[in-house]
């Protein structure tokens, strides 16, 4: 019997300030190796909430989360997104002075890992900045990239560490139509060559018909 790369089960929270909003209402989901799932949703109806407690970035109020068979309330969550968790953000969040290939590095230097350039990791980064097209741009720095080499960027980032989850909150949305469309097919196809569990938060109907599975969270509930 398979097991699930992440099993989530009866997740709640609830925001407290300016008043009380209950975001989350025993949320339950599995996710299996290799699956693309799209969650969309209204803004404001906690689906980046609910990204960031899958991904541990934020604590549910109650509720349990398994990621790769491991209970995240008893496991170092920092290692354990750094192994296990690539994330994706609308935002970039690169590091603007440092170059395309360091960027990607990083995660792997965040887990002592060798990064020079006779190193497996060394070799893997310009694999997969040539899996997305970026082979020409290793040594720039990331400031001057488009915003459209930035996602690739991040995408190669967060598939550094061969992580079995990938996390994507709106990846696309800081983009221009065409960009996007490069963006989400990338991704995908990204996901699915490396053999990932994609889940990708997005507003975007016809990129979730392209999922396994699509789910909307409205009211607290995933529907």
């Amino acid at each position: 019997m398979t097991v699930p790369i992440l099993s989530a089960h009866k997740l709640k929270k609830t925001f407290l300030n300016p008043m009380a909003v209950e975001v989350l209402k025993e949320v339950s989901l599995d996710l299996y190796p290799g699956q693309f799932v799209a969650i969309r949703g209204r803004s404001g109806e906690g689906k980046s909430t609910l990204l960031h407690i899958l991904g541990t970035l934020e604590k549910p109020d109650d509720g349990t989360l398994f990621i790769s068979g491991i209970d995240t309330k008893h496991t170092n969550t920092s290692i354990l997104r750094n192994e296990k968790i690539g994330f994706v953000f609308q935002t970039f969040n690169l590091l603007e002075d440092y170059t395309v290939l360091e960027n990607v590095l990083m995660p792997a230097r965040i887990a002592r890992k060798s990064t020079s350039s006779t190193s497996a990791t060394y070799d893997r980064a310009i694999e997969l900045l040539t899996l997305v097209g970026l082979q020409e741009r290793l040594f720039f720095p990331a400031k001057i990239l488009s915003g459209g080499e930035k996602q690739r960027v991040a995408i190669a980032r967060a598939l550094i560490n061969d992580p079995e989850l990938l996390l994507a909150d709106e990846p696309s949305g800081n983009l221009d139509h065409t960009n996007s469309q490069i963006i989400q097919n990338l991704l995908i196809d990204c996901a699915r060559k490396q053999g990932k569990t994609l889940v990708i938060v997005t507003h975007d109907e016809e990129l979730s018909q392209l999922a396994d599975h699509s789910f909307i969270l409205k009211e607290g509930q995933l529907l």
